[in-house]
């Protein structure tokens, strides 16, 4: 039952999102203990779900199902995150973090907002009074879901199956969907979003439509900032000399799964514009770009010849 000054449950979803993560920020900044980031950040799109549906109380089809999209996909991938963090032993990614306060809070704010505004579809279901019959926009944002869902949880365990292998060490992930993609598990993650607002749409109106900010939000996050960015200029530091893994970025996209040959095949405007091939994702460690060149391309045909 909504109030009339919070009938949308914003204020409520950012109190509580500020609130935990802010517990969290404490124990990360106190104790230097930092495998439980991930964790905070998906157990808390649950509780906001949960409590948005709790507190309204009117359950109807459309609201218990995206709810329990977010519980399904928050427990798999919480889960999953902490499994591995507690295996690998530390998070890389705070290697600078520990000591500036800082740059740590900074983290921790981002990751509120991030909480806060990709869950924005689900709290305005969930808040609404208006209950229309399952549409065709249900349907496809289902399916998206479901597809997206199960595109991140293979690549997550493909990728985790081989990084435990000894013989993997030292190399990159290059099997199963990574085959396709060099970000599988993002491609799933954005299309499960997308998938949520979709099904949301039927209750939208007007101002609500806003909320379409956030899978646009998680998109321009993944492709720009603490995604596909870091991990390309990682990999590139670690193997960008490196002619397989050369070979592998030139015939693989950073997203959208497609088979290398015709991903291999496609002119570079369209990668850029419909792909998502941005020319910064194109660095080796010297700083050349990793482009398509004619030089490339022979060594491209001069490795095949020998696989």
């Amino acid at each position: 039952m909504g109030t009339v000054l919070d009938s949308h449950f914003l204020a409520l979803t950012a109190l509580v999102t500020v609130g935990y993560q802010f517990i969290f920020f404490i124990i990360t900044a106190l104790l230097k203990f930092d495998k439980i980031t991930d964790f905070a950040g998906s157990t808390n799109f649950i509780i906001i779900a949960v409590l948005t549906l709790v507190v309204k109380g009117a359950w109807n089809l459309r609201q218990i199902v995206l709810t329990l999209f977010v519980v399904i996909w928050g427990i798999r991938l919480g889960l999953f995150l902490l499994m591995r963090i507690l295996q690998w032993g530390e998070d890389r990614r705070f290697d600078d973090y520990r000591s500036n306060i800082g740059k740590l809070a900074v983290f921790w704010i981002l990751q509120a907002v991030w909480v806060w505004t990709v869950s924005l579809p689900v709290t305005v279901v969930n808040a609404s009074d208006r209950d229309p019959s399952v549409q065709a926009a249900d349907g496809i944002g289902w399916i998206l879901w479901l597809v997206g869902l199960v595109v991140e949880a293979t690549a997550d365990q493909q990728k985790l199956k081989f990084k435990n292998s000894p013989e993997s060490r030292g190399k990159w992930c290059n099997v199963g969907v990574w085959s396709f993609s060099r970000h599988p598990n993002y491609f799933g993650e954005i299309l499960l979003w997308w998938g949520v607002f979709i099904a949301s749409t039927p209750v939208l109106k007007g101002a609500e439509w806003l909320v379409i900010s956030g899978p646009i939000f998680l998109t321009l996050l993944l492709l720009f900032v603490s995604g596909i960015p870091l991990l390309e200029e990682s990999a590139d530091k670690k193997f960008g000399n490196v002619e397989e893994y050369k070979h592998y970025k030139r015939t693989t996209g950073p997203l959208i799964p497609l088979p290398p040959i015709l991903y291999a095949n496609l002119p570079g405007w369209f990668k850029a514009v419909f792909l998502f091939e941005f020319p910064f994702y194109k660095k080796s460690p010297q700083g050349e770009r990793l482009g398509w060149d004619k030089e490339s391309l022979a060594k491209d045909r001069d490795l095949k010849k020998t696989h």
